[in-house]
C-alpha cells in the first residue's frame, strides 16, 4: 500500500471509528463484542483500501463489511456455545453507557430479540439514519426488500416492547 493510501486509511478510521462501534453495538448488544466487529472491519477494509478509496466514498462499504462480520459471527457455533452469564471483570468504558446513544434499555433489550437481518434493517434505517437505497445498498437487497424487513421487524420490535413495557414500569 502507498504512504497516500495507508494515511488515508488511517484517517478515515479514526473518524469513522465510534460511529462504527455504536452501529456494531446495537447490531449485536455487547461492547465488547462490538469492538472486536469494528476491528474485524477495519482489518478487512485496510486490505482493499487502494481500491474502494479510489471508487468514492467508503461509508457504506464500511457499514457492509461490519455487517458480514456480525453476521458471520452469528454463524459461529461457539458462541452458541459460550456461556455469558458471568461478570466482566474490567470497568464499564465510558463511551459504553447505551443512554449515550439516545436509546433507552427496554428498547436495547427488545432489539435483541429481532431476527439479525431485520435488526440491521432497522438499526441501519433508524438508527444510522440512512436512507432506503443506503441500507439496500449496505444490505445487497432491493429497497422493497428493505421495506419489508423494516416492517416485519418494527412489527417484532413493537410486540417485544410491549411485552417488556409492564415489566418496566413494575421495576420503577
Amino acid at each position: 500500500m502507498k504512504p497516500g493510501d495507508d494515511a488515508s486509511f488511517r484517517e478515515f478510521a479514526a473518524r469513522k471509528a465510534l460511529t462504527l462501534r455504536r452501529t456494531a453495538y446495537l447490531f449485536c448488544g455487547d461492547w465488547h463484542l462490538a469492538e472486536d466487529l469494528v476491528q474485524s472491519a477495519l482489518m478487512k477494509l485496510y486490505r482493499v483500501w487502494p481500491k474502494v478509496s479510489r471508487t468514492g466514498p467508503a461509508d457504506n462499504y464500511a457499514r457492509q463489511v461490519l455487517l458480514r462480520c456480525w453476521l458471520d459471527e452469528q454463524r459461529r457455533p461457539w458462541r452458541r456455545k459460550e456461556n455469558r452469564s458471568g461478570h466482566v471483570p474490567d470497568r464499564p468504558d465510558a463511551h459504553a453507557d447505551p443512554t449515550r446513544l439516545g436509546i433507552s434499555d427496554l428498547l436495547l433489550h427488545a432489539l435483541a430479540e429481532v431476527p439479525p437481518k431485520q435488526r440491521a434493517a432497522i438499526v441501519l434505517r433508524y438508527c444510522a439514519d440512512l436512507s432506503i437505497a443506503d441500507v439496500a445498498a449496505t444490505l445487497r437487497c432491493s429497497e422493497g426488500t428493505v421495506k419489508s424487513q423494516t416492517a416485519r421487524g418494527l412489527e417484532i420490535l413493537r410486540a417485544a416492547v410491549e411485552r417488556r413495557e409492564p415489566a418496566a414500569e413494575g421495576s420503577k
